[in-house]
């Protein structure tokens, strides 16, 4: 595995205990930090999000992380909210994103149990992310509102419909289901991450 200074983006929105000890499973400490001269040295950026998406842009927007983010120029991983937020836009409290993506996240229709919690498949893979991992894999996902199937997809999964559950543009990726949480396969993934 390449040698790797490893950042957590540290906003005050996110599971990082669970995404720091899987890197620390993989070998490799990861360092939680706001700090932007800290993020930018970074080789590699992970920007977790968990909750609601408005207030997650406040805290970004108070440390001045929401210029930052999208400028950033070495691989950075978005997971979950993270991804959501790299986002143009989100239905969540009408959101305004950090627009790397130029893509907008829907909420689920009432059709089906809201929101998705669980296990599900990733199929339709094209990226090295996914190195070593075929498709119809069960990762684990948690969320309301998702990324419509856009021309930065590199993974699809089925819920109420076919949404993009992974997405890349440049050294941008993003990921709605858990890598932390989804066991073997979910720490590939972020090997393969650390080795991109």
């Amino acid at each position: 595995m390449k040698n790797n200074k490893l950042v957590i983006i540290d906003y005050g929105a996110g599971n990082i205990k669970s995404i720091q000890f899987a890197f620390k499973r993989l070998g490799v400490d990861a360092i939680l930090s706001n700090n932007i001269d800290v993020i930018k040295t970074a080789d590699k950026i992970i920007f977790p999000g968990v909750g609601e998406a408005s207030s997650a842009m406040k805290k970004l927007k108070k440390s001045g992380l929401h210029i930052i983010i999208p400028q950033l120029k070495q691989p950075v991983l978005g997971i979950c909210l993270g991804m959501q937020l790299l986002c143009k836009h989100t239905e969540e409290n009408d959101t305004k994103g950090l627009g790397v993506f130029n893509v907008n996240i829907k909420r689920f229709s009432n059709r089906v149990k809201v929101p998705q919690m669980g296990w599900n498949t990733i199929n339709n893979l094209k990226s090295n992310l996914f190195n070593g991992i075929t498709p119809e894999t069960y990762m684990y996902l948690v969320h309301s509102y998702y990324a419509e199937t856009n021309d930065y997809t590199i993974a699809e999964t089925s819920y109420d419909g076919v949404y993009a559950s992974a997405l890349q543009k440049n050294n941008f990726y993003g990921v709605q289901f858990h890598p932390e949480k989804s066991g073997d396969v979910g720490a590939l993934i972020l090997k393969n991450f650390l080795n991109l």
